[in-house]
């Protein structure tokens, strides 16, 4: 019978979320072909850019002007699923400085490298490369790419059946390679690595012991729910399905049926033992319709900010642009598409704000990508740039916040204040530059979302901190 977990993800999630609405801010532009966003443990965030440049975006959203890492004379990336790949910090960072790579080599195959940051904080240190794994590529598709640790402190990598179409060599079904697999290793132990003692085919001489899943396609994007440890894989499909994976954290061994199956849908199964009860089947899928073409895996929301897509699912179509949702109970919803140029990744700050990243902007240009971040349509912040014209402070606030207008076209018409779960506990109309503030001594303690509407029209968003 096919897996679908159903039942258990009902009683998993936190939160019942009907299908809700995002939309996206934009925090950061000029970048250049963005294809992960990472953090490490702090307030910035690494983005990985394809020619081999990691850079660093800062709380404040400017990007650092020296990169944190260049390895491009190592990195082949002239192909459009070529490149530096994937980005992963050690869970011991702050006390070791490691970091793990994920690139294709100038001969074409996959390379999992380790480095370590210099004495700035800013700047990794190229010279300290270790290669932890090579991968031999067949093709210049379907290389997968990512890597990320799981809460059990193993490393994941993600790789892709080896390319070019229909997986001709049954790589994702055969054992003895790692094309489209998901592999576990532990690199704290061992030279280069050692395997996890309970990898789940150990001793078996059918399947290498560094696999932790088969039967994969090209799974673009996976990760770990921060609060619980569970895995989801978005893999690319062939013609007619994208689909999302789900397994509970510390579960292994799974087959999710590629080349058999393509999604639930039977694809070719000539040759190979593709029995069904042999598989595990997606927990979402969605077809080749309206132009959507390629899943781009994202991450579940756990933040605050915006109650409203707490517990959520988010991934994207690359194809439409779409941002696409998965609720508790496993339904897909569609918001966008927003922009265009392809969006390649998804990013999770130590805060769980959720950012996205375009390719570019539809051109071939350099520094034309673009950073957003995921925000609640209801009160986005996308409806106007509060920065371009009112400071607000202080935030955080002990009783009197105050808004000092710089554009003398903006007028505030009306701020409301809702809580964490959404409710509006505080309104005031505000009339004339006399009255541009808010006095919040009567609120408790805590996080609050504050919407602010201006007599032009435009309504703006900021999150607030009482004390």
């Amino acid at each position: 019978m096919k897996n679908n977990y159903l039942i258990l993800l009902f009683c998993i999630f936190l939160l019942n979320a009907n299908a809700q609405e995002v939309s996206v801010e934009s925090i950061a532009t000029g970048l250049t072909n963005p294809v992960d966003i990472q953090n490490a443990g702090d307030s910035r965030l690494f983005i990985v850019e394809k020619s081999g440049i990691i850079k660093i975006l800062n709380d404040d959203y400017s990007i650092n002007p020296i990169n944190f890492l260049n390895i491009e004379p190592l990195v082949f990336s002239i192909g459009g699923e070529q490149g530096l790949l994937g980005l992963a910090f050690h869970p011991n960072y702050s006390s070791n400085g490691y970091f793990f790579v994920n690139y294709i080599d100038l001969n074409g195959n996959t390379v999992i490298s380790r480095f370590s940051v210099s004495s700035d904080p800013n700047i990794g240190d190229e010279s300290t490369e270790e290669v932890i794994l090579r991968v031999e590529q067949p093709y210049s598709n379907h290389n997968g790419g990512h890597i990320e640790f799981g809460l059990d402190g193993y490393l994941y990598i993600g790789l892709g059946d080896g390319g070019d179409g229909g997986d001709p060599q049954d790589r994702a079904q055969n054992g003895n390679t790692f094309l489209g697999k998901m592999l576990r290793i532990d690199v704290d132990n061992g030279l280069p690595y050692s395997i996890p003692s309970d990898n789940p085919f150990i001793g078996n001489s059918e399947v290498l012991d560094e696999i932790w899943a088969l039967g994969l396609r090209n799974p673009w994007k996976f990760s770990f729910e921060r609060l619980t440890g569970h895995l989801r894989i978005a893999d690319v499909g062939q013609g007619q399905n994208e689909e999302v994976n789900f397994v509970l954290n510390g579960v292994g061994g799974q087959n999710y049926g590629w080349r058999c199956y393509e999604g639930n849908s039977e694809f070719n199964t000539t040759g190979l033992n593709c029995s069904e009860g042999d598989f595990t089947y997606p927990i979402a899928e969605y077809s080749h319709t309206a132009g959507r073409c390629s899943i781009t895996g994202g991450f579940s929301y756990y933040n605050t900010e915006f109650p409203a897509l707490y517990g959520l699912y988010f991934f994207a179509d690359f194809c439409t642009n779409e941002i696409g949702s998965i609720d508790d109970s496993n339904e897909l919803n569609f918001s966008g598409p927003f922009f265009s140029g392809g969006i390649s990744t998804f990013g999770l700050n130590v805060d769980g704000d959720i950012f996205v990243a375009t390719l570019n902007d539809g051109s071939s240009r350099r520094n034309t990508a673009s950073i957003y971040k995921i925000i609640d349509a209801a009160l986005g912040v996308d409806q106007y740039n509060l920065n371009s014209s009112i400071a607000i402070f202080p935030n955080p606030v002990n009783d009197l916040l105050h808004f000092n207008i710089s554009n003398t076209d903006v007028q505030i018409s009306e701020v409301r204040i809702y809580d964490t779960i959404g409710k509006n506990i505080l309104n005031k109309t505000v009339v004339g530059e006399e009255e541009n503030y808010l006095d919040v001594s009567s609120i408790s303690e805590g996080i609050y979302q504050m919407k602010i509407y201006l007599t032009n029209g435009n309504i703006g968003n900021k999150k607030i901190v009482v004390r």
